[in-house]
């Protein structure tokens, strides 16, 4: 690893260092939003494009450096912005949050890993290749793994931006609609745990299967080919 990435890993972690030393992750708490969202509400209606760049700089860094708080501010985006334009807030922040951190990892990391294990993930490479956009889709529908480890693990793949760009955008609007609905009625809500029901996951786990029928579909012909 060359001078420019040990800096660059070295000033991530800092920032990181920094989020938690300073305890900023205390303004990112249900209960803080809660007691603030007349604030933040009337700070919209006076400032509104000012609210809206502050929002998505924080949801971006907070999205590219993996810190806590994405649910919460998912459901300050339905609180102040209202369910429809705090989905298209947030999830344009969270999309461009997570390509930075896609970026960033395969700056860093992905020529040596691809340099060291390039014969075992010619498969792998191959088969995104193919059908990278579906298997993304469904990791973003499927919260089967964490969202910051699916930034980083993709960028270490040779999958394009463009197809990560908008695997994620579209993989990630219906569970950012159900938070800023919820933000929406953010009195009713006691943990951010119970906005998310076994109804809701079984939604997604649904629209991730469909998502997945066309490789699915692929792989079935092919296994059918050589009986044939």
């Amino acid at each position: 690893m060359n001078r420019k990435k040990i800096i660059l890993l070295l000033l991530a972690a800092l920032f990181v260092c920094l989020f938690f030393w300073f305890g900023l992750g205390r303004y990112l708490t249900l209960d803080f939003l809660k007691q603030n969202r007349d604030y933040l509400v009337t700070l919209y209606h006076d400032h509104r494009l000012l609210t809206v760049v502050i929002f998505m700089v924080i949801y971006i860094t907070q999205t590219a450096f993996a810190l806590p708080g994405a649910a919460i501010l998912t459901l300050a985006a339905g609180a102040v912005f209202g369910v429809l334009m705090g989905t298209v807030y947030a999830n344009i922040g969270a999309t461009i949050g997570a390509s930075v951190s896609f970026l960033v990892a395969r700056y860093l990391f992905r020529d040596t890993i691809q340099g060291k294990f390039g014969p075992q993930l010619g498969k792998i490479n191959q088969e995104l290749d193919h059908a990278g956009f579906n298997y993304l889709l469904f990791l973003r529908l499927v919260p089967l793994f964490p969202f910051f480890l699916i930034n980083l693990a993709a960028g270490l793949t040779k999958i394009p931006l463009r197809t990560f760009f908008f695997g994620t955008m579209l993989g990630i609007i219906p569970g950012g609609f159900v938070y800023c609905n919820a933000g929406a009625s953010l009195a009713s809500i006691n943990s951010v745990g119970e906005i998310v029901s076994f109804r809701v996951l079984g939604s997604f786990a649904l629209l991730g299967l469909f998502a997945l029928a066309p490789v699915l579909y692929g792989l079935i012909r092919s296994m059918k080919k050589p009986s044939a």
